[in-house]
């Protein structure tokens, strides 16, 4: 076992920073707010950075990456993408996803699940249209998920990109951006002896039903 993980599998540090005790409003969109303004003003690392779980349906495996949180609008919340990629086709076949937000420095996690779409094309032009050129650059360049057999080939790829759009880059047809609709939030926050702070929304008939979970 390597010593940094035994050290850690010894590492019995307790939570606690804070509790649930403060009024939901029966809102859980309200309530992502506030933490995320908290985590922001907190100054957590990237606060927008998310874990977000598919599933390959013919493999029945679940996949997880960190992606980045870019808007929160009509209590949606987007994110952009290759739809040419292994999550992409994933959510083709199945688009209820889970997100997963973790501030360490809080201790706090919000699990959110709901199902995903595919956000207007003005939508993705205007966001895709504000990243720096090499970004714009970089979604044409890079085919995701595919075998890369070497650096140079991509590399090669920039190149040829750059050389092609000197000025305006449009935005590729296979990048864009896809909204979550929730239907289940998991407020979670950290309590000394493990008796941790679970709150939850569940959507019924169109309404939030809050509860709270045994740690």
């Amino acid at each position: 076992m390597s010593d940094h993980i035994k050290r850690l599998k010894d590492d019995h540090k307790d939570f606690d920073l804070g509790n649930l005790d403060f009024d939901f409003e029966s809102n859980p969109i309200l309530a992502f707010q506030k933490w995320f303004d908290e985590a922001c003003e907190q100054k957590e690392p990237e606060p927008n950075a998310f874990c977000l779980s598919t599933v390959d349906m013919n493999e029945q495996q679940p996949t997880s990456r960190i992606v980045y949180l870019k808007d929160l609008r009509n209590d949606e919340f987007v994110f952009y993408t290759n739809y040419s990629s292994d999550k992409a086709g994933h959510i083709e076949v199945n688009p209820k996803v889970s997100m997963l937000f973790f501030w360490a420095g809080l201790q706090r996690q919000i699990r959110i699940c709901g199902t995903l779409s595919k956000i207007t094309a003005k939508e993705s032009d205007d966001y895709f249209n504000s990243r720096p050129r090499s970004s714009q650059i970089g979604a044409w360049a890079s085919q995701q998920s595919e075998i890369l057999n070497n650096s140079l080939e991509l590399a090669e790829r920039v190149k040829e990109f750059e050389a092609k759009f000197p000025t305006k880059i449009p935005r590729p047809e296979f990048w864009g951006g896809y909204a979550l609709s929730p239907t289940y939030f998991e407020f979670w926050q950290g309590r000394p002896s493990r008796l941790h702070d679970r709150v939850c929304a569940d959507l019924r008939d169109g309404k939030w039903i809050m509860f709270r979970k045994n740690p």
